[in-house]
């Protein structure tokens, strides 16, 4: 037994799960943003990360068709009820490990079978995909989508053992195997690159994705999983995660044909445009990945599990009660992220080629990502309410409308605003898809306890209205004391007019005695209890 029981064993609630998954998303997090600085120092806001981004789209395409369909809508929820119903000690003779080996085996084929093709018509796919770069960049794209292409096995087969790991309820190494992912693309930068020249950062890519598997693998097998030969495409099993995914498959798609587009407009605008977009993009992920992903991420077996004993009660309270709490992270971001983006996009991305312009950018870019960010947060547990249901056309259709408004107002925006423009596409279609989810599960649930909803969003405006005055003059004093011409200072500022905000914010929600904020005091006093808790035997550092 060593220190890291506490993060191994299964979380009994969605708040206790929600803080591991968020604390690893955090470390993740961390380090990806240490990831895209080297990236932004290194080449800056240019034709080169103009060209890396554009190499991930098609592999992560490939990726998100195949494996996150798939699993949000029917592996986690199907594996769940083999493994409560099947209790045979022999792998071979489990129907849950039989599905698992099974679609490793179909994955493994058909993956191998798509990369072949795909290798072949790089060059096709990539004129349609950056029409506007030129021939030399659009060649580096190819080369570099080209050797990118590994990386979607890896990842396909990681993300079966981790639909494993999310189902027994355990979190920890599911939720740190991006850190693995990111080590290794930090690994192309910092070694490779030197080494080989651009195509490192691309194999770097690779490792990375190898890393994420063998991190998951390894966690599987400790959890029950084995290897042994299966493979049998008429498999009921299989046939119904094949049903039950097209819906989600063809709502990705459409969602996935989006950011090629979009990729497509960027690469029309300035050099850096595409890199800006998906810089921005990824601080805004920050927020949510460490709450509105973590939340749902935690929830969605709990829903499976109710919506599978017909507990429709229960269900709706899992629902509602995780959606507020999602709140009550996601707004107070928004308002940080909207009120020091600059300093944001300074301290994490601004040195060496990064420049004053390429911040500016970023952080325009940022400001309308962050408009979106309650509504980003909540499409993720409101979707996978819908899966939980087994409805997986319901959530389609709704994102094929919302995608639709999301091109035509990004390219309305592009033209006002150029590639900050494109964000607000993306806000404007976040917010109608979260709407008319919400919407439709009230109509079919006939109730969402909205009584509860208004209560706590009324108590968090007026902690975020607070928040937003402390940040906003404590900004703007530390701006007149000190020389914003250095790092350490910018830091400062941003950083201590955020925490000013977020303590002012957290102390109103205590006092109002808001359930959200007593609910998270508690789960930290009994996370930290627990720990005091371990014996001095109990810790020991990892052979």
């Amino acid at each position: 037994m060593n220190i890291f029981k506490f993060f191994k064993k299964e979380s009994s609630s969605i708040t206790s799960a929600a803080i591991l998954l968020g604390v690893a998303s955090l470390a993740s997090r961390a380090v990806g943003l240490i990831r895209d600085r080297l990236l932004a120092s290194h080449f800056g806001a240019g034709d080169t990360l103009d060209a890396y981004y554009a190499a991930f789209k098609i592999p992560d395409l490939i990726f998100t068709l195949l494996i996150v369909g798939a699993l949000s809508t029917a592996f986690i929820p199907i594996f769940t009820k083999l493994k409560l119903s099947h209790k045979e000690k022999n792998p071979k003779e489990n129907e849950a490990w039989k599905l698992v080996n099974n679609c490793v085996h179909l994955l493994a084929i058909l993956l191998f079978v798509i990369v072949i093709l795909l290798e072949v018509f790089t060059p096709q796919l990539m004129n349609v995909l950056a029409p506007g770069f030129s021939n030399e960049k659009r060649d580096l794209t190819v080369t570099l989508t080209r050797i990118m292409f590994l990386s979607p096995i890896f990842l396909s087969i990681s993300a079966l053992f981790g639909g494993i790991l999310q189902s027994m309820q355990k979190f920890f190494v599911f939720a740190i195997a991006p850190i693995f992912y990111n080590i290794g693309i930090i690994i192309g930068i910092t070694v490779l690159y030197p080494l080989l020249g651009v195509t490192g950062l691309a194999w770097g890519v690779v490792a990375g994705a190898f890393l994420h598997c063998a991190v998951q693998y390894i966690e599987a097998r400790r959890s029950g999983y084995q290897w042994f030969w299966y493979f049998n495409i008429r498999d009921m099993n299989v046939k119904k995660i094949l049903y039950l995914m097209i819906p989600r498959t063809m709502g990705i798609s459409v969602s996935q044909i989006n950011i090629l587009i979009i990729t497509g407009f960027a690469s029309t605008l300035s050099a850096g445009s595409v890199a800006v977009f998906n810089l921005a993009y990824n601080l805004q992920s920050f927020p949510l990945s460490l709450f509105g992903i973590s939340f749902a991420l935690a929830a969605f077996p709990l829903l499976s599990r109710e919506a599978g004993k017909k507990n429709m009660g229960q269900f709706i309270d899992t629902l509602t009660q995780t959606a507020r709490k999602i709140l009550f992270f996601m707004i107070p971001a928004s308002l940080v992220f909207l009120l020091i983006r600059a300093q944001i996009v300074r301290v994490v991305l601004g040195s060496g080629s990064f420049d004053w312009n390429d911040t500016i950018q970023t952080a325009d870019t940022l400001a309308f990502f962050a408009l979106s960010l309650f509504a980003q947060g909540l499409v993720p547990l409101l979707s996978r309410a819908f899966f939980a249901l087994e409805d997986s056309k319901t959530p389609f259709a709704i994102g094929v409308v919302s995608e639709i408004i999301n091109l035509g107002a990004a390219y309305v925006g592009m033209r006002a605003y150029g590639v900050a423009g494109l964000a607000l596409g993306a806000s404007l279609g976040n917010i109608f898809n979260v709407v008319l989810l919400w919407l439709v599960l009230r109509i079919q649930l006939h109730t969402l306890h909205e009584n509860l909803l208004i209560k706590s969003l009324i108590q968090i405006s007026i902690g975020a209205m607070l928040l937003a005055l402390v940040t906003q003059g404590i900004k703007t004093w530390l701006g007149s004391m000190l020389p914003l011409t250095s790092f350490i200072n910018v830091a400062v500022q941003g950083g201590v007019a955020a925490a000013a905000g977020l303590v002012v914010y957290g102390f109103v929600l205590f006092v109002l005695k808001n359930e959200e904020m007593l609910d998270l005091v508690a789960s930290l006093k009994k996370k930290f209890t627990k720990m005091d808790q371990i014996s001095a035997s109990d810790i020991s550092l990892p052979s």
